[in-house]
């Protein structure tokens, strides 16, 4: 049996060897280099990858993950145990992932159009292709969004009826916009000062740059960073806590920018107008986009203790898409939806029953 003086000894190698894993000069808590995947293409923007499945069996309908504008692909495969992709797999479904890489100034022209019209039409498409070359059929593909992926989705489903979905999963992807206490201000700032005057700097930026999103996004969770510090010294014996919270830290620390283009068109028509909750989004003088056309299945997945995009915010797609039910996973944070220590419990299990169901 050990002795109080060899569980201290213990306690105090751990508690070093932790400190220096999350100095400046240490290695990081965990080392987790993502799960094994084959490059279907690798187009700017456009990346497609096919997680590795163990098992050679018939795999289920293919599914695709549809991240957000401005925000990196890991939140689909953040860490062991907090992986929505190795859920997927591990239910024997064959599973995608579309990565819009980094985005630069070069890229401000890019606006809703090009995921809607280019982007996710594309992936789709090839998602089936490799589906069906490896010897299984499907009559579909089940996109799995988060947040904007949730979006953009949406709009792909109703802009391209004819598209090759068979249902559509949004996770913490907000519909009714005025549900938001967070965007409120810059609401209110809009109707001020006018839109032009708003986001003219970020029309001069080309966008919103990286290092901005990721200030905003640590500032929708203003405790969590004034409290960071605290909270790694309590935890400094639990590694596991250390590798969470390091992991979302190492989420946040990737994320890239918006592109000019499509940032205006989320102030102006989703925030500002509010254009999802009418259920008529207008991408531009010549071109609208109708929710009452999509023809496929959609869930919609929130939390009321999602800071980001609350429940309601979300569970305002119900009474917009026709055919659209809405269930909750309360008590989980925007990303806690898809990546967090809980959602196996609370979130996955939803979107299990849905992709289940014919």
């Amino acid at each position: 049996m050990p002795t109080a003086a060899d569980l201290l000894s213990t306690a105090t190698r751990t508690a070093a060897r932790n400190a220096w894993a999350l100095s400046p000069l240490g290695d990081g808590i965990e080392q987790y280099d993502g799960l094994p995947a084959t490059v279907l293409s690798d187009a700017p923007h456009r990346r497609l990858v096919r997680y590795d499945r163990a098992t050679s069996a018939r795999a289920e309908r293919p599914v695709l993950l549809v991240p957000p504008l401005a925000v990196s692909a890991r939140c689909f495969d953040l860490r062991p145990g907090q992986s929505l992709a190795a859920h997927l797999l591990g239910t024997g479904r064959a599973t995608y992932l579309v990565d819009y890489g980094r985005i630069t100034f070069a890229d401000r022209g890019m606006g809703f159009e090009a995921w809607v019209d280019d982007i996710l039409p594309t992936a789709i498409r090839a998602v089936l292709a490799d589906h069906a070359a490896g010897g299984d059929h499907a009559d579909g593909v089940d996109l799995v969004g988060w947040s904007l992926g949730g979006t953009m989705g949406l709009l792909t489903a109703a802009a391209h009826p004819d598209l090759p979905i068979a249902s559509l999963t949004a996770l913490g992807t907000p519909v009714d916009y005025t549900r938001i206490p967070a965007i409120r201000p810059l609401v209110v700032a809009d109707r001020m000062l006018g839109t032009r005057a708003v986001t003219a700097p970020t029309a001069a930026l080309g966008g919103v740059p990286r290092h901005l999103v990721r200030a905003s996004y640590r500032a929708m969770a203003p405790r969590r960073e004034l409290t960071r510090a605290v909270h790694l010294a309590r935890n400094i014996l639990d590694t596991e806590t250390l590798a969470r919270t390091s992991a979302v830290d190492g989420f946040i620390g990737e994320m890239p920018g918006y592109p000019g283009r499509a940032y205006h068109q989320i102030h102006t028509r989703l925030m500002v107008r509010n254009e999802l909750a009418t259920g008529t989004v207008r991408l531009s003088r010549r071109r609208e986009i109708r929710l009452a056309d999509v023809r496929t299945r959609v869930l919609f997945v929130g939390s009321d203790t999602d800071n980001i995009a609350d429940g309601p915010a979300v569970r305002a797609g119900a009474d917009v898409v026709p055919g659209a039910r809405y269930a909750a996973a309360d008590g989980l944070s925007h990303l806690g939806l898809v990546a967090g220590p809980r959602a196996a419990e609370v979130s996955w299990p939803l979107v299990d029953a849905f992709l289940a169901a014919r």
